[in-house]
């Protein structure tokens, strides 16, 4: 058996989003929305969504073997892959088995793990497995992996925009260039009916966005409260933001990423931490006697400390907000879609940096996580990792629906849910090479996929 693994976190990843999109902007026009409503007040430019052809499978299928081929990681060498999703195409069946056959093919059928859901933190959930994993007595030696995948849809109406679609591979092991500190974590979890899916015969959940907002800034003030005392029991001195370079938040909408952070620097008040200078303190004292209850529904507080909090947010939050403002919530993935955009920006400074991360997964679960960051070996290293997600480029080259296209094809997607007995388009034009893509879905609801050949026409087998 292995020695203790050291350093055990993220080795590699890779983020796939479809190619077909929407502007926030055009959408906003469309919907008679009033001006701005999209784009400034839920902060978000652009969203991505499925067309027929694809979904959390296809997704998925494309992120895991981009990732085996681009790092050279060979099937066998996994030992673990777990699935986080709230996409449910099966009441039984995992998303993980749909992901087998790569592994299938090369021998490899020794492999751990199923899907995790609850919401937009089952990727967390997945991503703690394999890491404790690779920390136990149960570690084999090998990989594990872990795969955030989502489509995110609503009905029409004020939800629509804020939709989105992607999927997260990420190579879990020893020696990693995005290490966990795990003494450095707080979790918050309890009962909320803020955001579900009780509707089996239906995509779209049921939403309480008032509540679901406030939900989300409670768990963020308990887990940041957790987390706060666990470092000043370990290090025997105060926490503040000033203590982490980087934050990543599971960003549904950037309006509320935008909220969260001033509301830890509102925390770091209440605390009177170091972070808070004379100038932020004269803003934030007239909101120092409200109940917590009072302080979530509070506008005037949300607007004095967002000013306080403007400086450090384009420091340490805004290099994470492009992938998430562009793609729209990919629920489970949005979290390491935005972590994604941070290594994307930065990665050439990024060696030594604390990053703290939040996960929220409304019903309710949510947890705190710091990691450190270091430039590794290749072909696991930050540079590395920035080149072969290559997010520019897979940004620069979608193709932009009209409103009335996209309209139509939420129309088919929702006539399609939970259906059988259809073959889809195979329009795999706007596919890049190597994307895989649903072909039919049977009497027995079987689902059937390929592969788009490469450019020189080689094909791996579709299943």
């Amino acid at each position: 058996m292995a020695l203790q693994p050291k350093n055990v976190g993220i080795l590699a990843m890779e983020v796939y989003f479809p190619p077909t999109c929407i502007q926030q902007e055009v959408l906003e026009a469309h919907d008679g929305a009033s001006k701005g409503k999209y784009t400034i007040g839920l902060g978000q430019d652009c969203m991505a969504f499925c067309t027929d052809v694809e979904d959390v499978i296809s997704m998925s299928l494309t992120a895991v073997s981009s990732l085996l081929e681009k790092y050279g990681v060979d099937p066998k060498q996994i030992g673990r892959l777990e699935v986080g999703s709230e996409t449910v195409l099966d009441k039984s069946k995992s998303i993980k088995t749909f992901l087998m056959p790569i592994f299938e093919k090369c021998g490899n059928t020794d492999i751990e793990g199923v899907d995790s859901t609850n919401a937009c933190y089952g990727g967390t959930a997945a991503l703690f497995n394999c890491v404790n994993w690779v920390e136990s007595s149960s570690w084999d030696g090998r990989y594990g992996l872990v795969v955030c995948t989502d489509s995110a849809v609503y009905a029409e109406g004020p939800a629509r925009p804020t939709g989105g679609a992607a999927a997260i591979a990420m190579l879990i092991g020893p020696n990693a260039p995005i290490s966990f500190e795990s003494k450095l974590r707080a979790s918050h979890m309890a009962h909320a009916y803020d955001f579900y899916k009780p509707d089996l015969a239906s995509e779209y959940p049921v939403v309480d966005g008032k509540l679901s907002q406030t939900c989300y800034l409670m768990a963020l003030d308990s887990c940041y409260k957790s987390l706060c005392d666990k470092y000043e029991k370990l290090q025997g001195k105060q926490f503040s933001v000033v203590d982490v370079d980087y934050f990543v938040f599971h960003s549904p909408y950037n309006k509320l990423v935008q909220k969260s952070f001033a509301r830890l620097l509102f925390n770091d008040f209440l605390r009177s931490a170091s972070s808070i200078g004379e100038s932020a303190k004269e803003k934030l004292a007239p909101f120092s006697s409200l109940t917590s209850d009072e302080s979530y529904q509070s506008r005037d507080l949300e607007k004095a400390s967002q000013q306080v909090a403007k400086p450090f947010y384009d420091a340490k939050v805004q290099p994470s907000t492009l992938v998430p403002k562009q793609v729209g919530n990919m629920y489970t993935a949005s979290i390491y879609a935005a972590f994604a955009s941070l290594i994307h920006n930065k990665y050439s400074t990024l060696a030594g940096q604390r990053v703290m991360l939040f996960s929220y997964g409304s019903g309710l679960s949510s947890s705190m996580f710091s990691v450190r960051l270091n430039e590794g070996q290749h072909p696991f290293n930050l540079s590395n990792i920035a080149s072969v997600m290559n997010i520019a480029e897979k940004l620069k080259s979608r193709q932009e629906f009209p409103p009335e296209k996209f309209v139509e094809t939420m129309k088919v997607m929702e006539h399609r849910y939970g259906g059988k007995d259809f073959v889809t388009s195979k329009d795999c034009s706007l596919l890049a090479p190597g994307t895989y893509y649903l072909t039919e879905v049977d009497s027995k609801y079987r689902r059937f996929y390929s592969k788009k050949a490469n450019e020189n026409g080689t094909l791996a087998n579709g299943h």
